[in-house]
């Protein structure tokens, strides 16, 4: 983690929203409410400038959620390509997502770069919409930096973003527990490592901020995380190999 960035002008310029799909928006949505997502706001107070974290369901709501607070959306950021993070058909249910992101803001989704093919056939969005990345590339949003950690194993293409101590997940790390991997292109074996290697750099003081609300709370610290989420009690591969059956 680089603790020269996390400062204290940048803690109060940051602008960071966590909003739950069915409550705090998409109201009244069954699969919304059913799916219990996440989508984050991500921005510089003083250049008013703002990404999504993972728009979907009413996505009109939030941006009229990040305009109220006097922000303007700038950019997405994707975590994976799975249909209730990014948008289309989820089981026959055509879900909103950047598509429609990119109608209302015209802008760029930020990918890792081998999650890209996925996220153009599930939602529609042409390469051109896209911004491929690698592990460990910055992307800047005013004068706050947001640290892309490739993390596959849920996906192949699987990111988290690390901003200011924060570390949003998506589906890579739950509070408890951690994403399945029996879905196309999952890998338990690749989530191990990401689990273990990939964001073993990230300090037991920053806070989880995960892409469901799988647990009472909405967010924890990671030493809190590793010390109750049963995920990381295997002392092993071969260990946690087994907890997928693998």
């Amino acid at each position: 983690m680089n603790r020269h960035t996390d400062t204290p002008e940048l803690e109060q310029r940051l602008y960071f929203r966590q909003w739950l799909a069915g409550r705090d928006f998409g109201r009244g949505d069954p699969i919304a409410t059913q799916m219990a997502n996440f989508v984050y706001a991500i921005g510089d107070r003083q250049t008013g400038e703002t990404v999504l974290v993972d728009p979907c369901y009413a996505v009109g709501e939030l941006v009229d959620r990040v305009e109220a607070d006097g922000q303007r959306i700038v950019g997405a950021l994707a975590t994976h390509y799975h249909p209730d993070h990014v948008g289309g058909d989820l089981f026959g249910h055509g879900l909103e997502g950047v598509r429609e992101l990119l109608t209302r803001c015209p802008c760029k989704v930020h990918v890792q770069r081998a999650e890209a093919p996925w996220v153009e056939r599930v939602t529609g969005c042409s390469k051109s919409d896209l911004d491929a990345h690698d592990s460990g590339d910055v992307v800047m949003v005013g004068q706050i930096p947001i640290t892309l950690i490739h993390t596959p194993g849920h996906t192949p293409g699987s990111q988290c973003f690390l901003v200011q101590n924060r570390l949003v997940a998506g589906d890579t790390l739950f509070l408890q527990g951690c994403g399945r991997t029996d879905l196309p292109g999952g890998d338990p074996r690749q989530l191990y490592l990401s689990l273990t290697q990939k964001l073993s750099h990230v300090p037991d003081d920053a806070e989880l901020f995960p892409g469901h609300a799988y647990d009472p709370s909405p967010h924890a610290p990671m030493g809190r995380t590793r010390r109750d989420n049963p995920v990381f009690r295997p002392r092993s591969e071969a260990e946690f190999l087994r907890l997928f059956g693998a």
